[in-house]
């Protein structure tokens, strides 16, 4: 078993509604990492980096990412920084990667100013720059296909990864 796509990309990408989008477009199921993890947990991401640390965060994710990517047959979204892990990346070069990719401008509007977010509780603008800089060479590592959100609407972006996941009419 092994998911149709796997979703990646910062925060602000939209990840979670493209995915929900293109997994109905393709009468499947969708699961995003992120929440897998808060259930796993107990509790919501920010709360984890604050009650156990960012590594402990990062140990969580590398193990829900390898159990889903085993066992989720559907449309699957990882949490931005799940990249981050090499080991990660190596079980991600055997599927369907679609980076989602957004600029700046566009990934500010779309998380405000990083609520509910850990990496960005402190000046999101920078840190999202930073962000942005630090992961987009490892999203392009692990893509099968990229494509750009900027100023497009979810649902067009949908329609473009699920006419990429049919392949050729």
């Amino acid at each position: 078993m092994r998911p149709v796509a796997v979703l990646v990309g910062p925060p602000g990408a939209g990840k979670t509604t493209i995915g929900e989008a293109v997994a109905a477009a393709l009468g499947t199921a969708f699961a995003d990492t992120d929440s897998i993890i808060e259930t796993r947990a107990g509790k919501p991401i920010p709360e984890i980096f604050i009650d156990d640390g960012e590594p402990a965060f990062r140990a969580l994710e590398r193990t829900v990412v390898a159990e889903s990517l085993e066992t989720f047959d559907g449309v699957l979204a990882l949490g931005g920084g799940a990249i981050l892990d090499e080991g990660t990346r190596k079980l991600l070069v055997e599927h369907t990667v679609v980076f989602l990719s957004v600029e700046l401008a566009d990934a500010i509007k779309r998380v405000g100013l990083g609520a509910g977010r850990p990496l960005l509780a402190m000046n999101p603008r920078a840190t999202m720059k930073f962000l942005l800089e630090q992961r987009r060479p490892l999203y392009t590592e692990v893509a099968a296909h990229t494509v750009s959100t900027d100023d497009r609407e979810p649902e067009e972006i949908a329609a473009e990864i699920a006419a990429l996941l049919r392949g050729p009419a």
